[in-house]
């Protein structure tokens, strides 16, 4: 008879009595003082990859933090087909083994602080580039904003001349 074939053979996380804990925190409400590596993965067709990290890397400079790295994973560059040039390498870490592997160790010789990506990650990809770097990996749009200051009161309304009606 015919056996079903299985996605994984590890058990599920319902199973699992080892269930990671809440997710680890940035540092600071608006990341004033972090050391962060910046990651994208684009594939060929994308051109502007550059300008996008440098964007980034802006953008997370103006929020107080000091990027220390950057890390480019392209696909579809040397090998792959053009059907899967927008997958990514890896459904757990979005990176091929030695792209992450890179990205780890430069978190480690670094001491960052933070991995931020340009790309959307799921809670799982969360966690698992979490505990592979040793720091929070958030994609950037999840990346604390920065402290805005309050808006400020509207001004009081004028009080009515003694002869106005109100109505």
């Amino acid at each position: 008879m015919h056996q079903h074939r299985r996605r994984d053979r590890r058990p599920s996380a319902r199973r699992n009595p080892r269930r990671a804990g809440p997710p680890a925190s940035l540092p600071g409400p608006d990341l004033a003082g972090a050391d962060v590596v910046i990651v994208g993965y684009f594939s060929a067709k994308q051109k502007d990859f550059a300008v996008r990290m440098d964007a980034a890397a802006v953008g997370l400079t103006a929020r107080g933090a000091r990027v220390v790295g950057r890390v480019v994973q392209r696909r579809g560059v040397s090998d792959g087909g053009a059907r899967k040039m927008t997958l990514p390498y890896s459904s757990r870490t979005l990176l091929s083994s030695g792209k992450a592997r890179e990205v780890a160790a430069l978190c480690e010789d670094s001491g960052a602080d933070a991995v931020i990506f340009l790309n959307a990650l799921t809670e799982h990809q969360r966690r698992v580039l979490t505990e592979a770097f040793g720091c929070p990996a958030v994609s950037l749009a999840e990346a604390p904003a920065p402290a805005t200051a309050p808006a400020p009161a509207p001004a009081p309304a004028p009080a009515p001349a003694p002869g106005d009606r109100a109505g």
